[in-house]
């Protein structure tokens, strides 16, 4: 029995390795020559543009999402005031709402053909000339755009942050003869930073990875010139070398993330929270309306926009013609997210079997592709699996005299591939969340009744696991319909999801047929958001 339990961490291993290949692949790619001289045509061209439109999209978002995420949950964290119990779940929405879908609903409701600014013309009699409005469409719209979209990141971290403080020190703060908002600025605020700045470096990194409201907003990033180097110039050398310059923009931007937090850790002070005050008249509805416009600018507005397209100039059959798009997206969320539950659930198993170190170490490279762009991992993906279909063309005409052609890459097999590489680590983390409340004393209670390995994880542990399992299986599910980039770069021919679909009919400009299909789409992010505010309803 031993023996054969001492193969768990080697396929482990084998499987780590195996998630990490378009990572490893990019890097190694750096290093191929330039024979085309792609390279050194992007580095004295668009280069430098990448990389400031890249660094400043990140910058503004993270900027604007702090400002937006940190005061909605403090306002929420410590008043009372009408409507607060319902805001403190609702400001989640936008989590649901992909960035791509809401840059074409706000493009379709502020272009200068939008209903906004027809509207004005007709009630002012204005022409073309007679007014400036800004373009959304620009670096600034996008700016923007990320900053209603990604706010949640900081205001569920900072949120929690602000109620496991401790009153007292607000308390003292008070007797120390501090308003509220000097409580804030010299308390609250540093001892927050570490939530604050955790929820900023997730933006920064989902800015960095995205790729469809960059494309249509036309503001050149690392993921559009990566998908254009390869699509374009057809070079997957000077992709890869786009991939790791934007694999070190990530790395920096994480490095800087935790220098910006030193030595603050999240300790509670001890004590019972303090009694929120109430808030009445006018400070009740400032309050009121400083949470519900993040809500009403992320969700609200883009989701009645789409309803409204879809329902007076979209698909009068209200998504019928999408079924065939919706099964390919279900079918590719379900084996995906199927295959990365089971591939946590070995990894998280053979670190509980055999902690230490190298387990550590092999969980840490499986989670890797969840901090890379899908652009990245796309690319990364494309350039092992197109040589293992060479390989496997080759060996096929040797033995059987017959052409297999693109097994992998001309399937829907390396998109699931690169799913489970980019996501494995969300149902990695909620797998050993589960696996680590389940306490030593049960593995021996079975093993003392006779329970061998097999039996202990069938019989106790995926009982147990039931909720972690369920919740990995849902996040994966719902990143899955919602990926682009990796989906745009890998699929099939004659292969599209809702997400591609939604992509091609928007870069054709024709953003009321696309409004039934995101809509979809945004249907489906609510899950995990549902998930999320059921934990967050405490008093």
């Amino acid at each position: 029995m031993k023996s054969r339990f001492s193969v768990l961490p080697l396929v482990a291993v084998v499987l780590a390795v195996l998630v990490s290949l378009p990572v490893a692949s990019v890097i190694v790619n750096v290093f191929q020559p330039d024979r085309e001289g792609v390279w050194a045509h992007l580095a004295e061209t668009v280069l430098g543009e990448y990389v400031f439109n890249s660094l400043a999209l990140a910058a503004g978002a993270g900027l604007g999402a702090a400002l937006l995420g940190t005061g909605a949950a403090w306002i929420v964290a410590m008043y009372r005031f009408p409507g607060r119990r319902v805001l403190e779940w609702a400001l989640l929405l936008p989590l649901a709402m992909p960035t791509y879908v809401i840059a074409y609903a706000y493009t379709d409701f502020l272009q200068f053909s939008g209903p906004l600014q027809s509207a004005l013309r007709e009630a002012f009699g204005w022409s073309r000339d007679d007014y400036w409005f800004p373009e959304v469409r620009s670096l600034q719209g996008a700016i923007v755009t990320f900053s209603l979209v990604f706010y949640p990141y900081v205001y569920v971290l900072a949120r929690t942050a602000f109620l496991e403080r401790s009153g007292v020190l607000m308390e003292a703060a008070r007797v120390l003869g501090h308003g509220p908002r000097a409580a804030f600025l010299r308390v609250a605020l540093p001892l927050a930073r570490p939530a604050v700045a955790g929820g900023v470096a997730l933006v920064v990194m989902e800015s960095l990875a995205e790729f469809g409201a960059v494309s249509y907003f036309g503001v050149p990033t690392f993921t559009t010139g990566i998908y254009r180097a390869w699509y374009a110039f057809g070079d997957p050398v000077a992709a890869s070398q786009l991939a790791a310059s934007l694999l070190g923009v990530v790395a920096l931007a994480l490095m800087l993330e935790k220098a910006s937090r030193g030595r603050a850790r999240f300790d509670d002070a001890g004590g019972r929270p303090s009694q929120r005050p109430r808030l009445l008249g006018g400070r009740a509805l400032l309050a009121l309306a400083a949470c519900a416009l993040p809500l009403l600018g992320g969700f609200l507005l883009p989701a009645g926009l789409l309803l409204s397209m879809a329902l007076s100039e979209g698909d009068a059959q209200f998504g019928v013609k999408y079924l065939d798009l919706a099964a390919n997206s279900l079918s590719l969320a379900v084996s995906a997210s199927l295959l990365a539950i089971v591939v946590a659930l070995l990894l998280a198993y053979a670190g509980r079997a055999k902690p230490g170190r190298l387990m550590a170490a092999v969980k840490r490279v499986a989670s890797l592709g969840y901090a890379v762009p899908g652009t990245v991992i796309a690319v990364g993906a494309l350039i092992p699996l197109t040589a293992l279909d060479h390989a496997l063309i080759a060996w096929a005409r040797e033995h059987w005299g017959m052409n297999l052609g693109l097994v992998i890459t001309g399937s829907a097999l390396a998109l699931v591939f690169a799913y489970l590489a980019r996501f494995l680590a969300v149902a990695l983390n909620a797998v050993e969340s589960s696996l680590a409340r389940i306490r030593p004393s049960l593995d021996e209670a079975a093993r003392s009744l006779g329970a061998g390995r097999a039996g202990l994880l069938a019989r106790v542990h995926v009982p147990l696991l039931s909720g972690g399992l369920i919740s990995g299986l849902l996040l994966v599910f719902v990143d899955v319909m919602k990926e682009l980039p990796a989906t745009i770069v890998l699929r099939p021919f004659n292969f599209e999801t809702l997400a591609t679909q939604v992509y091609i009919l928007a870069a054709d400009e024709r953003l009321a047929e696309a409004a039934t299909p995101s809509l979809i789409i945004v249907a489906v992010g609510l899950i995990p958001v549902v998930m999320l505010s059921r934990t967050m309803r405490r008093p």
